[in-house]
This record gives structure tokens, sequence and C-alpha cells, in this order.
């Protein structure tokens, strides 16, 4: 069985996969084009792509030999899963295994926007640093805020238990339903967008991507968040509208936001890079050498089991 691995894997995961099956690596870890990805399809029975390739119907499409599409990363709304579908194509994921790192991260940006910290760094890099003083680079206090969280997944709930036993910050949240698991973080129930976006001194996303939540965070969302407020986002680009997020920061309607993720990487959206109080990071929030590789081998559990002809441990459809 033939495998194709879109880009540079950790290489205990590289070396795993390449003891059991043909495996082609991508030595130089240059992205793929479209035209190269069509191609794979043809000439592999997997492809093994990241969030970094984008996975359309026109590639799909480009041959039949391809059965299995084992993503590497639990998001995949870079994946045309309808297209996949109807050419009788799986489609696995990597859930689980990147829940702390990525909440991790989510407190690292909440932490790094109400505390100015990458103003002070870029000041002091600068050489522009003139000293302590009273009024220097004033932020924001965590203890007994109220941390808004949309969706209350796995890594919802991890950055709000972070945040509410590690920080004292009062825990809001808004999903489909009530959920068991706010009770032990005395969390509260919003029914509706709005209802937390009012009431949040900070606002994090943990949502999937797709047309459900593109641009979810609109202008009219940001809007309705409290004055003063952060936004905070480790989940998909296409969330947020980010035309719409820099006139909020501008007008000082939030008081600072924290990205980490972005609807057109490598591209950030230029609105937001000459902004002091944002904090832009290139998508770290997988990246410790523990999870990757566990991401890795949850994929290579999902390629194993189709060799086998047995249940996917993490189907997406």
């Amino acid at each position: 069985m033939r495998i194709l691995v879109t880009r540079r894997w950790p290489d205990a995961v590289e070396r795993a996969l390449s003891e059991r099956f043909d495996v082609v690596l991508n030595e130089s870890d240059t992205p793929l084009s479209q035209t190269e990805l069509g191609e794979a399809m043809g000439a592999f029975d997997v492809l093994a792509p990241t969030v970094s390739d984008r996975i359309d119907t026109e590639v799909i499409a480009g041959g039949d030999r391809c059965k299995l599409i084992a993503n590497y990363g639990v998001g995949f709304d870079h994946i045309d899963i309808a297209a996949a579908s109807a050419k009788g194509i799986a489609v696995t994921n990597t859930p689980g295994v990147l829940t702390d790192a990525t909440a991790d991260l989510a407190l690292t940006l909440i932490l790094m926007a109400a505390r100015r910290a990458g103003e002070g760094e870029r000041e002091l890099r600068a050489g522009e640093w003139s000293g302590w003083r009273p009024t220097h680079l004033i932020g924001s206090a965590l203890k007994d805020k109220v941390l808004g969280v949309v969706g209350f997944g796995r890594i919802g709930q991890a950055t709000a238990q972070r945040a509410h036993h590690g920080f004292g910050m009062k825990i809001a949240y808004f999903a489909r339903g009530p959920k068991d698991e706010a009770a032990a973080l005395d969390a509260e129930f919003c029914p509706s967008l709005p209802d937390l976006l009012a009431k949040s001194d900070f606002v994090s996303l943990h949502v999937p991507g797709g047309d459900d939540t593109a641009n979810l965070i609109d202008t009219k969302a940001l809007s309705a968040m409290k004055p003063g407020s952060y936004l905070i986002n480790t989940a998909r680009g296409g969330v947020v509208d980010h035309d719409a997020l820099a006139q909020a920061l501008k007008s000082g309607h939030l008081a600072g936001a924290g990205l980490d993720v972005y609807p057109q990487e490598p591209q950030v959206p230029e609105a937001l890079l000459g902004l002091e109080n944002v904090v832009l990071l290139p998508h770290l929030g997988s990246a410790t050498a523990e999870t990757r590789e566990a991401m890795g081998m949850r994929a290579l559990a999902n390629i194993e089991a189709f060799a086998k002809g047995e249940p996917l441990p993490d189907p997406v459809q």
C-alpha cells in the first residue's frame, strides 16, 4: 500500500510509517501544488495531508486510486468531505491528542493580550524602552474576569479549566446545550452568542471551521462584545471577519486580540499587521514535540486500521 505524506512529520512517526508501508515523504517540506495533490490521488492508496493542503473537489477528482485521506490534525475544513464521500474515499483526523497543547496556547494568548506582552517585547527589542514607569503598558488582570468560551468541547473545557482554577476567572459558555462538565467550573451556560459576548471580558473561540461557523465573529458580533474586552482565536481563521476585527481594535472598542489561525495561511490579514494591540502567532496550537508526535501516531493508527480492513478509529464522515 502506497502512502504520500505531504509535509514533514516528526522523525519517529515517519520511521514508523516507513517500516510498515511503501511511503513517499516530502523531504523538502515544500507545500505541494494543487496539480501535484491531484496526481497523488491516482498514484497512492492513502493521502496523508495537513491543514496546509487544500484537498478540494478538483484534487479529489484527480484520480481513483486513493481510498483514504488520513489527515494530520483535528480540523478538516480544508478537505471537501462531500466530494470525498461521493467517491467512496474515507477521511480521518486526529482528535483528542492536541487538547492540552491548544488550551495552553489559548491561555498564552489571553495572557499576552491582557498584559500587552507582544507590545512590550517589540518595544524592548527596538531599543525604545526608556525604563520602568507607573503608567507604562498598563494591561488587565485576569482574576474575577469573565472568560466567555464559544464552543464547549474538549479544548474549550480544557481552556476554561486552566482559566478558572489557575487564574481565578469566571466562566461562561455558549454551546448547543448545557454541559454536565460545566458544574465543576461553576460555569454559566448562555443560550445565545450575543448574551455571552455582552458579559465576557475575554472571549475564546473553540468551534470547528466550515460553513456553519464562517465569519461567526462578524461586525455584529464584535459590536455585541463588551467595550474593552479581548478576542482569542485558536480554532479556525475563517470563524472571524478579520477586517471587522481590525476596525474594532482600531476604534478601541476591543482592548486587544490574540490570534493563532488565519483564513488563508500562511497569509495574515493585512489589516492586522500594523496593529499593536493584537498578538499574532504562526499556528502554534499543537506545536509541542509530544503533541505533534501523538498526532502522527494517531494518523498511523487510522492508516493501519484501513490496511487491515478494520473500522477506522477516527472517521469524520
